[in-house]
């Protein structure tokens, strides 16, 4: 999870031809086999963005079962990196802050923005909805 200096964080819209196109996410992927999950998350930033991060700082971990699968989600919060964020993959990306404007909203990043929401004290609706 990307934050800038003004505590926003970036969602970015899932590609078409990807289960739950147009839905909006935080940026990561899959870690490969050997991997570490900070090391797939470079890797993946990377790919996606074009940026080089900094350090991330492992945060939370969700178990999503979704119609298609079950996934295991590592979040990490990372507050610097190199380059300038370009979409990479033909998704859309947005810095928001609480409560979200973009949607739909992807089911497994409800649950995130509503730590967020915990962490920062915020008490409203988080997104709006689907």
């Amino acid at each position: 999870m990307l934050f800038d200096a003004a505590g926003r964080f970036l969602l970015t819209s899932r590609p078409l031809g990807k289960v739950y196109a147009g839905y909006w996410e935080f940026p990561g992927g899959k870690v490969e086999p050997g991997e570490s999950v900070e090391a797939a998350l470079g890797r993946e930033l990377h790919e996606e963005l074009g940026i080089a991060i900094g350090p991330a700082e492992p945060w939370r971990i969700e178990i999503v079962d979704y119609p298609h699968a079950l996934v295991r989600l590592h979040f990490c919060k990372v507050r610097e990196w190199r380059g300038a964020c370009e979409m990479r993959e033909g998704q859309q990306m947005a810095w928001q802050t609480l409560p979200v404007e973009v949607s739909p909203v992807l089911p497994g990043t409800v649950p995130v923005l509503q730590w967020i929401a915990a962490e920062r004290g915020f008490a409203g609706a988080t997104h709006g909805a689907v």
